[in-house]
This record gives structure tokens, sequence and C-alpha cells, in this order.
């Protein structure tokens, strides 16, 4: 398992001189490589507060680093990189800066749950993972995610309409994330659909994509449901000092 303070040996953390001697002896090269003096000028007193207060972190007070989820994790086999236990450590010690050296890889959580059901201290390290890779999105440090992209068009088309209109969903996704429209699997799935639905249902869905049909007297449940899910994302933003409008 590496050691916490793997930072410490990073090649810019190095100092070697090509040329030195000491007391009459040739250290040159290798043999005068030090780590040198490090300070930690950006701790984060917050930090586990701030991801604590996001869903899926809320039990990550309880850690004790004894490493099952690192052991257990299905992306840790294929790149051992992807560390829970480290980046756990990390945030309860308020180290922004390392965590976020990472950024580009915690999203690749696949939410398999190996961690959380080795887990002895039922942190649910698979909830704390999500959590993380929600502060940084919301802290600016990375872009949203598809799957973010995907629950807000989902949540979005919940609230306005009471109901799922599969196709428009998908529409949306692909223009927001970034992907082409027309894709080979797309193209395939909807050849297979006119070929097998009977016309009534082909027609039934192109009026549902049409004129956005709404659930019955929906008015005050969506009222209710975007009333809660805003408190929701005020006190989430508030909780990491946030402005709580945007």
């Amino acid at each position: 398992m590496p050691i916490h303070e793997k930072s410490l040996i990073r090649p810019e953390n190095l100092s070697t001189h090509d040329n030195l001697v000491i007391d009459g002896i040739d250290v040159s090269g290798d043999w005068s490589t030090f780590i040198k003096s490090r300070v930690v000028e950006d701790y984060n007193e917050d930090l586990e507060d701030e991801i604590g207060s996001l869903p899926g972190g809320e039990y990550i007070h309880r850690c004790w680093q004894c490493g099952s989820c690192t052991n257990s994790c299905t992306v840790n086999a294929e790149n051992p990189e992807f560390n829970p236990r480290y980046w756990i450590y990390l945030i309860r010690m308020g180290m922004e800066s390392e965590l976020l050296r990472d950024k580009d890889i915690i999203w690749q959580c696949v939410s398999c749950n190996k961690c959380t059901s080795a887990c002895p201290r039922d942190v649910q390290p698979e909830g704390v993972m999500k959590a993380t890779a929600h502060w940084m999105e919301l802290k600016g440090h990375t872009a949203p995610s598809d799957s973010t992209i995907f629950d807000d068009i989902f949540t979005d088309q919940v609230i306005e309409y009471g109901k799922i209109e599969d196709g428009e969903v998908l529409q949306e996704f692909l223009k927001k994330s970034g992907q082409p429209l027309m894709q080979d699997w797309i193209v395939q799935m909807v050849k297979q659909m006119i070929r097998g639905l009977p016309v009534l249902s082909l027609i039934k869905m192109g009026w549902a994509t049409i004129f956005h049909p709404k659930a019955k007297n929906w008015s005050a449940a969506r009222d209710a449901i975007k009333e809660h899910i805003d408190e929701e994302h005020a006190t989430q933003r508030k909780a990491l000092g946030l402005d709580a409008a945007e």
C-alpha cells in the first residue's frame, strides 16, 4: 500500500546535483538526491465538512484507513492510481491541492459498491467518491461529467412534465455532452423500432415528442418537487461557501 505522503517523492520535490563533492567525496548525480522541504500552504480545514455535506459523503468521518475499499476496488485492479483510501485520507487532512492532482480519475468510479460491501466502518466509499466528484464540479475544478449532464436533463424533464420522453432525453444528452446526434447504434435502434413496433405506437411516440403531454394535475406536485430540489441545492452550495443563487 502506498505511503500517505507519496507527494514527497514526486520528481518536482526532488533535488539532484550533477556535480557535488562533500568532504572530498564525489556524491554527484543520484548520490546527491534530496527531498526538498515542503510546507502545505493551501490547507482547507473545511474540506471534510464540505464533502460530508453532499449526498454520499455523510459517513466519511468514520474512516480508519484500513484500506479495504482500495483492496476491493474494481477500478484499482486496472489502475493502481485509483485509490479511494488515499483520497479519503487527503480529504480528512484538508489537503485540497493533493486531492486535485487526481481530479481526472476520481470520477471514474463505476459504482460496483464492492468497497461499500467490504468497508468495516460503513463509510460507504462509493458514495464518498460520488460526493467528491460532485464537489469538484461545484467548485469548478472539473467540467460536469456525462452522468451529471444526464441527471440534470432527466430531472428537468420530470419536473416540467411529470413523465419522461426517452427520445428527447437522449437528444438533449447527446447535444449537451458534445456527441453527434447521428450514431450507428441510434440508426440501428430506430430501424428496429420502425420494423418491430405497431404503427399506432410509432404515432404516439411522435405525438409525445412534439406536444410534450404532462401528467394530470401535475402543477402542485411540480412546484413542491422544484422547491425541495432548490432548497437542497442551496444548502449544498452554502456548505461549500458558494453563492446559493447560481
